[in-house]
């Protein structure tokens, strides 16, 4: 390590669990954040500033003027300009850090591209907005034997765990697919210093894995509400048995069932996606009106966004997309009101 470098991160090296060895190995160090919005920004940022050799970022998203409020790499000429998450944010933190390897991908993170974008990492973590992604990030990392570090964070209320394949049970043993509460930043808000708590647990952890801090793992999923001072830890046991991600192995993520799939619609301008969970349309009609122009009836539920889309929801889970072909598009609108 050269003087300036020392000079550099000696505050961090001044801290006796990571010292002049802990630097170095985080310098040899190579981690994925799936997502560059709230959390991924937050972590990126500490990643870049800590001095971790490759720091590869992923997104499907444009900056838009509500994302300034907890999205902290952003300001308004990204949103004038419709920059992707990830080349905004890669543009930011190079001029933070010259000395590492600051990457910035624009793709939507898939069963195809997945193992690619994992390759040559040391760990990912979890920057997302939906259960789907997660799920895929989740069963990829068991299957490579790789870290997953979890973050969510919406309203008031923050969870994170890190899960590690062979030595502690996975998401799934914790929260089964459909389970979510189908709430969203963007249906009931989030304060950005929850967002902020959650990435920084995140970070924390990955500091201690890269690091070789075993001993100060923590070995828990923790949640916690800011506003309401609660703080709640779910501590690991053994995976389970049936899990089928640390448990039998089966990986479903990685193998879609039908209805996971996403299809545009051809000459229609219009997108499908199936969330497979049921909808409760009274429910939605009532929870989406304070947000956009609603209508329901007992079919279903028509949403007019402020964006410009439709979306329009059907009692078996199916999602339509009208007004872009764009899948990715699409995707990012279900999550952003809908939750995936």
């Amino acid at each position: 390590m050269t003087d300036r470098l020392e000079e550099r991160y000696s505050r961090q090296m001044l801290f006796a669990p990571i010292g002049k060895e802990g630097q170095q190995k985080l310098q040899n160090s190579a981690v994925l954040i799936v997502g560059i919005g709230a959390l991924g920004t937050v972590l990126a940022n500490h990643f870049v500033r800590a001095g971790i050799g490759h720091v590869r970022m992923v997104d499907r998203d444009y900056v838009e003027a509500s994302n300034l409020q907890r999205q902290l790499l952003f300001d308004e000429n990204d949103v004038r300009e419709c920059l992707p998450k990830a080349v905004a944010a890669q543009q930011k933190l190079q001029k933070v850090n010259s000395d590492i390897k600051v990457e910035g991908i624009v793709a939507d993170v898939t069963v195809e591209n997945i193992h690619e974008l994992m390759e040559g990492m040391d760990l990912v973590l979890d920057g997302t907005d939906n259960f789907q992604t997660r799920f895929l990030i989740n069963d990829a990392c068991f299957q490579m034997g790789l870290p997953f570090i979890y973050g969510g964070a919406v309203s008031s209320r923050g969870m994170t765990a890190m899960f590690i394949p062979e030595k502690t049970p996975c998401l799934r043993c914790f929260i089964q697919e459909g389970q979510g509460s189908g709430q969203t930043c963007d249906t009931v808000g989030v304060l950005g210093p929850v967002v902020d708590i959650v990435a920084s647990f995140q970070a924390i952890e990955a500091l201690k894995y890269l690091t070789d801090n075993e001993q100060a793992y923590r070995h828990s999923l923790m949640s916690f509400d800011v506003w309401r001072n609660h703080r709640y830890d779910m501590n690991f046991a053994a995976a389970k048995a049936n899990c089928p991600t640390c448990g039998t192995k089966a990986f479903p993520a990685l193998h879609p069932a039908a209805h996971d799939s996403v299809t545009s619609l051809c000459g229609r301008e219009t997108v499908q996606v199936h969330t497979g969970r049921p909808f409760d349309l009274s429910e939605w009609g009532k929870r989406l009106d304070r947000i956009a122009d609603v209508q329901t009836t007992p079919f279903l539920v028509r949403v007019q966004l402020t964006e410009g889309e439709r979306l329009v929801l059907f009692k078996d889970g199916r999602v339509l997309v009208q007004g872009t072909e764009d899948v990715s598009r699409a995707k990012t609108l279900v999550s952003k009101y809908i939750g995936l």
